[in-house]
């Protein structure tokens, strides 16, 4: 069946743990899923020789490089998937746009606004055949995207309230290495892009509106850290130099959105004992929906209809082949994982490119998250002023 339908030959800019996890997904998607097109895994790209080699003999890369530039030149590269630290992700994107390739880029979308928005505007630019499409891989977790078709059905029927919650302590050690994630020039921002753009952009996805304005407050708790030796997944080893801290650790903001909901979000690296809780409630006028990513196969539904008797938040298990996604995998009741979302976003990249129909979310959705995260930065340099982001 792979060979009946045409190859997609991408190249990999970076090999790191976004990395690892794009490779998944390219090479998983075409063996679970029928794809009008057969993802070919044919060039890693990576600063260190000898590193990206490793990488490419362990997650089945055909060619390395060490410039971004090749991937860019090639005739027989179609995608450029982008996975490097944000201060790189315009200048890539855009001359992979310029160049007709299409562009799958990690989020955020970039490090500033204005990056962001010449992202959008080359993304625009590059016409009706060239797609771009920025990696908010949660959408894509079976239970997020039927919450978001309960919503949408009116299943909990006026959305009032929205409670987005990121939580994370691999920095809550003063001794864990300053890696290009706590680096302003690198990352942007700290946990507010890192894990606030997906609260942003996981609201906006289930309750299908888009946050207007925000009042937010930043705080760096750690000002200075050993340099990193090592790296080894979000972390690595320290070394005996130290350097400054030029990110927040934690973001917390409300927020309005269009539809008339309202809504809180907190973003933190620091939440001592959360490893990954990435939690999401939306309550509506007849019911409610929770999900947790640590539970990530089930999802919360409340309903305000049935008999007080029966009242209670539902834990239903989002395994069912009728379940978004899940009709190519396992038997009813065998859960998925973190790694799955990464083999449906590739999925839903490569049947949008064939079909010649722009993938979601696109460059511009990545511009309006980056608008919120920008909104938040001027609203916390301010005194946490009402600050719109439209």
């Amino acid at each position: 069946m792979l060979n009946d339908v045409p190859p997609l030959r991408v190249a990999l800019i970076g090999h790191g743990f976004m990395g690892a996890a794009h490779s998944q997904g390219w090479r998983v998607a075409p063996r679970f899923y029928d794809l009008p097109a057969r993802p070919e895994m044919t060039l890693l790209v990576g600063r260190n020789a000898q590193g990206v080699k490793a990488a490419a003999r362990k997650w089945g890369w055909e060619e390395t490089a060490t410039d971004w530039r090749e991937a860019i030149a090639r005739d027989d590269i179609d995608v450029v998937d982008i996975v490097t630290p944000g201060g790189s992700h315009a200048e890539i994107a855009i001359a992979a746009l310029e160049a007709g390739k299409h562009v799958l880029c990690e989020k955020p979308l970039a490090n500033t606004l204005e990056e962001a928005e010449a992202m959008a505007e080359a993304a625009e630019r590059a016409g009706t055949n060239v797609f771009a499409m920025v990696g908010f891989t949660y959408r894509r977790v079976p239970a997020t995207a039927f919450a978001r078709d309960l919503v949408q059905s009116g299943a909990i029927g006026e959305v009032r309230q929205v409670r987005a919650n990121y939580l994370q302590d691999w920095l809550v050690d003063p001794d864990a290495p300053l890696t290009w994630r706590l680096q302003k020039d690198h990352a942007g921002s700290g946990a507010l892009g890192d894990l606030g753009a997906h609260a942003v952009d996981l609201a906006q996805f289930v309750t299908g509106q888009r946050v207007i304005g925000v009042s937010g407050i930043l705080n760096t708790f750690v000002h200075e850290r050993p340099l990193l030796g090592e790296a080894s997944g979000l972390a690595g080893t320290a070394v005996s130099e130290r350097g400054s801290v030029t990110v927040d650790d934690l973001a917390l903001f409300s927020g309005r959105f269009d539809g008339g909901a309202v809504g809180s979000f907190e973003a933190t690296r620091m939440s001592t004992g959360r490893k990954n809780a990435f939690r999401l409630e939306v309550a509506g006028s007849t019911g409610a929906i929770s999900f947790d990513l640590e539970n990530l196969n089930s999802l919360g539904f409340y309903d305000t209809t049935a008999p007080d008797t029966r009242q209670g938040f539902t834990n239903i298990m989002v395994t069912e082949p009728a379940h978004p996604y899940m009709s190519a995998w396992w038997p009813t009741g065998h859960a998925l994982g973190y790694e799955h979302g990464f083999v449906h976003q590739a999925k839903d990249f490569v049947e949008a490119v064939m079909e010649q129909r722009q993938p979601e979310p696109s460059f511009a959705d990545g511009l309006q998250v980056q608008k919120v995260l920008d909104g938040v930065e001027r609203s916390a340099a301010a005194d946490s002023v009402w600050t719109k982001t439209i």
